[in-house]
């Protein structure tokens, strides 16, 4: 009598009448095993499915919440970060419309009062100083193109004092008969020569300073300036707008753009007090530093000339140590670091 061999259940694999494997008992186990489980624990229900043993892979499991037996299943969508990230190109965009919204207010603006039509803000002591400052500088420019000459044509004098004396200097050597007419002459020329270098440093020295003071000190005071008239034409422009809205009906449309008029009014308005002081600021410490630095630059220059002319060499060479003036020799270069050491 044959025996039969011990069969392991793990090892039966139902097949149906298809050929297809019978996953029935699969479904079974898994439905045993969720009713095995005690409720209320807060487990997370797991469900294994298997697949046929021709496949790679030995099992998903899939986990999820428990809730009373069913689980739930989260919604996956694109996320949207609102005003968080900006496009640069719409962020460009809007600065050009506020920039040429901003431009065609201050132009209408400009051409009602060079028509007469609009009203401009005025601060009379202000505008009085900007105008005397603008004229002074305009006569300080004079007196520095006329410095400039002064100093060309001492220069091509003393260039020629000085190649005089030496052509003096020669025939002294080579005319016995006139030895000491031609010295005399020679040393007078190279004297001359000398006080002249010496005095075209003194006035290169004040074109200097002179320059400085109106080509920086100034100008970078007119800048402010600007500056300033800018904001003054751009805050009667906001409140040349203000004042038109206010003048019309006062309705749910027009309440919200009076709103934000106001608003740009107050923006532009604090600009405008605020370059209004600085203006202030560096005219008054522009004043005070002109007066001192013309101050040294006129007593220098009046008293180099009068030396020069007088033939007072020793009081000449006084003035420039007084106000720190080094000559630089001609043919000399200057020193080397090495050598002031």
């Amino acid at each position: 009598m044959a025996q039969e061999s011990p069969k392991n259940s793990a090892a039966e694999i139902p097949v149906t009448s298809n050929g297809e494997v019978d996953d029935s008992r699969e479904h079974g186990f898994n439905r045993d095993l969720k009713h095995s489980l005690p409720s209320g624990l807060g487990l997370s229900e797991t469900q294994i499915t298997s697949h046929g043993f021709d496949n790679t892979k030995e099992g998903v499991i899939e986990a999820g919440a428990f809730q009373g037996g069913q689980r739930t299943q989260t919604k996956s969508g694109p996320v949207i970060l609102a005003d968080e990230i900006k496009n640069p190109a719409m962020e460009k965009l809007e600065l050009v419309r506020k920039w040429s919204l901003n431009t065609y207010k201050c132009t209408r603006q400009i051409i009602s009062e060079k028509l007469g039509r609009g009203s401009r803000t005025v601060d009379l002591e202000l505008e009085a100083q900007i105008d005397i400052l603008r004229d002074n500088k305009k006569k300080y420019e004079n007196i520095l193109k006329l410095a400039q000459t002064l100093s060309t044509q001492l220069f091509q004098m003393v260039h020629t004092q000085r190649q005089l004396g030496d052509a003096f200097a020669d025939l002294s050597l080579k005319s016995l008969e006139l030895h000491e007419e031609f010295g005399y002459n020679a040393d007078t020329q190279k004297l001359l020569a000398k006080n002249g270098e010496t005095l075209l440093g003194a006035i290169n020295f004040f074109i200097a300073s002179v320059n400085t003071l109106v080509n920086k000190t100034i100008e970078d005071t007119l800048m402010t300036v600007k500056q300033y008239e800018s904001a003054r034409i751009e805050y009667d422009a906001y409140r040349t707008d203000l004042e038109e809205l206010n003048l019309g009906p006062r309705d749910a449309n027009t309440l919200p753009k009076i709103e934000q008029s106001q608003h740009l009014f107050q923006a532009h308005k604090e600009k405008y007090d605020k370059m209004r002081n600085d203006v202030s600021v560096k005219l008054k410490f522009l004043e005070e530093n002109k007066v001192k630095v013309l101050h040294n630059q006129l007593v220098l220059f009046h008293n180099a000339i009068a030396a020069y002319f007088a033939g007072n060499q020793k009081q000449l060479e006084q003035t420039l140590k007084q106000f720190h003036i080094k000559l630089k020799t001609p043919g000399v270069d200057a020193p080397s670091w090495l050598e002031e050491q």
